[in-house]
């Protein structure tokens, strides 16, 4: 069994939802990376969105895209970086299933011939793909459906008709967006998004999650009551990025991992 399948089904039976929390790889480097990892797994993290930084990050927010700066401009971090990361992680003890973030260029480059072997050597169960609409996405879905690497897709309040479609392609977990726009923290959410959730939940027997502005507790808490996962990015890469200055400096590396922890057991308590 997939782990994203395995780790919603051992949560249903406990009845709680999963916290998925998204971090961008090589932000501020890989070794660090990997530490990040291991800290939110024991924090309480269910799975990890693993975020390849991208030049033209169109659908995040500023507090992402700085992110994804400093990892080009300081450590040129690639997609192959990135599924390496998943590699050394997992030899390192962590067992939260990895979901790749990227946009479809970076894929393009490498390859779907190449990704794919290199996702299951590094034992990666799941890709999202913002750019990629599921009218362009034959080729790239025949070779998850083979690899047993699961397309997760995101649906937006404006999909309305095609809701129904994308869900039952879907693999893995549906990613609700919550607001339009880019990522970034956010005081309210797109009015009638309790609707969008009924309907996006009444179209598939998948877990729902929902992302693109959860910042807090309060929110997280209110999303645990209707969605399977709850998808946390903007609030916790800004997070890494206040730490930044502990997390580079070997004598402080534990502080800072320690203002990570103690962000996500305030989320999710």
């Amino acid at each position: 069994m997939n782990r994203i399948d395995r780790k919603f089904a051992e949560l249903r039976e406990k009845k709680q939802p999963a916290f998925i929390p998204f971090i961008t790889v090589g932000d501020p480097d890989l070794r660090t990376t990997i530490d990040i990892i291991r800290t939110l797994e024991e924090a309480g993290a269910a799975m990890v969105e693993l975020g390849v930084p991208y030049s033209d990050p169109l659908a995040d927010g500023p507090v992402i895209q700085r992110s994804s700066m400093r990892a080009l401009s300081s450590n040129r971090i690639s997609i192959l970086d990135c599924i390496e990361v998943a590699k050394q992680a997992r030899s390192e003890g962590c067992e939260l299933p990895f979901i790749l973030f990227s946009y479809y260029n970076p894929i393009l480059q490498t390859g779907l011939e190449r990704l794919f072997p290199l996702l299951l050597e590094s034992d990666i169960s799941g890709l999202i793909i913002p750019d990629l609409p599921m009218e362009e996405d034959e080729e790239l879905r025949a070779a998850a459906l083979a690899h047993d690497i699961h397309l997760i897709p995101l649906v937006a309040p404006t999909s309305k008709e095609r809701v129904q479609k994308i869900s039952s392609r879907a693999k893995g977990f549906i990613y609700c967006v919550s607001s339009l726009g880019v990522t970034g923290t956010r005081s309210e959410f797109h009015t009638g998004i309790e609707e969008f959730l009924a309907t996006v939940k009444a179209s598939t027997d998948l877990p729902i999650g929902i992302g693109f502005g959860i910042s807090n507790r309060e929110q997280y808490s209110r999303f645990s009551e209707t969605c399977d996962g709850i998808i946390v990015g903007s609030a916790l890469v800004r997070t890494i990025e206040e730490a930044q200055p502990k997390l580079l400096n070997p004598d402080t590396k534990s502080e800072g991992l320690e203002q990570i922890r103690q962000f996500v057991q305030e989320l999710i308590s």
